[in-house]
Parts: structure tokens; sequence; C-alpha cells
């Protein structure tokens, strides 16, 4: 199987939606590495290390973090909490050329990086494509035809919508239909949340060839 050696960035329409996890199997499911460039929140499980777990990944395909702030908030609050200022400028994409690598914006596109800097602009300036993780409950469509309207404004490639939750085939039809995005395929909920249960889940439900980048 040739190796993949694109760079994708996972985003959500919102916060909470399960685009970590979905991280982890991507990871697995591409041989790739993974960079959280801002982690807010220090006293649990850090997304890194949840996608350690679930992905089964060595520590040298976790990319280091270049912010880690202590308080679980937007990263501009929590950067204000620790006195720190993000600077974007110091959020280049990694120099990675040895395989795929998968990086995790936090919560949605429009989440504040500091007083004049959104998710979005950085994605903008880093011209990769986006995967786009949706719910499936109710609200899904709103948030993700203007998750999808944005990024199409600031002429960002979708390689396709992910969707995480239980089927809800209308929902996701007229997703795809409206925003005229592929659907990838759809995660459901995983009862036991363990790597072998997640990489089964994810095999079953995306192709590896739909993320070349």
């Amino acid at each position: 199987m040739a190796a993949m050696t694109g760079r994708i960035v996972v985003t959500g329409t919102d916060t909470g939606i399960g685009k970590t996890v979905f991280s982890a199997g991507l990871v697995n499911l591409l041989g790739a590495r993974y960079w959280k460039p801002v982690q807010s929140g220090l006293d649990e499980e850090t997304d890194a290390q949840l996608v350690a777990r679930l992905g089964g990944l060595p520590a040298d395909r976790i990319v280091p973090e270049r912010y880690r702030l202590r308080t679980p908030a937007s990263p501009h609050q929590s950067a204000a909490i620790d006195g720190v200022r993000i600077d974007p400028a110091a959020l280049d994409v990694p120099d990675i050329s040895d395989g795929p690598l998968v990086i995790e914006g936090a919560g949605g596109l429009m989440v504040p990086l500091n007083d004049n800097t959104l998710y979005i602009d950085i994605f903008e300036r880093w011209r990769l494509p986006v995967v786009l993780c949706a719910r499936t409950a109710l609200g899904t469509i709103n948030h993700s035809l203007l998750s999808v309207e944005a990024l199409r404004g600031r002429r960002i490639e979708i390689l396709g919508i992910a969707f995480i939750g239980e089927s809800n085939p209308e929902s996701e039809h007229a997703i795809c239909g409206f925003g005229q995005v592929r659907r990838l395929g759809r995660l459901p909920r995983l009862s036991r949340l363990t790597e072998d249960a997640l990489r089964m889940a994810f095999e079953a439900s995306f192709r590896r060839e739909d993320f070349n980048a």
C-alpha cells in the first residue's frame, strides 16, 4: 500500500463533537502523526494523550503542542489567564516529510486565539485540506452549512464531512446536498471507547483513499 504524505486539518462545527476521538481513528487509519497546536486544559488527559492512547501511537508520532495552557477554556481566554499571548506566527505547520500529519484545531472555526485572530484565519494561511466533523443530532444542519460556507468563503479546501453520532440519514443528506460536500462516513458513538473498538469502527466507517491530500 502506497504511503500517504499529506497534511490534513480536522475541525468541527462546535466543541465537544468528538473530533479528538475522530482524529485518533484517522491517525491510526493513515499511519499518521498528530499535532494539536494549542492545548487548553492540562489537569486531565490532554487531546494528544487521548489520541496516543486510542490510536496506539508511540511518542515519536505525537508532535508537541506549541502552546500548553492550563485552563480548559477557549484558547484566547485560557492564554489570558495564564498570562500568555498566542502568536499566530508561531503556529507554522511542522515540517514533516516522512508521512501524513493530522492537525486538530480547537472547538469550531470561529474560536479565538487572541484578540484579533480566529482559528479559521490560521487555516486560511495554511491552505491545507480540511475534514469537518459534525454531529448527527438536532441542530447539525445549520451548524454544518454555516461552517461549510465559512470555509468556502476563505477558499479553504473541504475534503468532506465526517459525521459523529447515531444514524440520521435525513440530516446527513441535507447537509451534503445543500453544502455540495462529500460525505466521508459516520463514526458511531462507542459504548466502550478502546483502541481496538475505535479501530474496528473506523475501518468499517471510512475509507483510507478518501483522505488523500
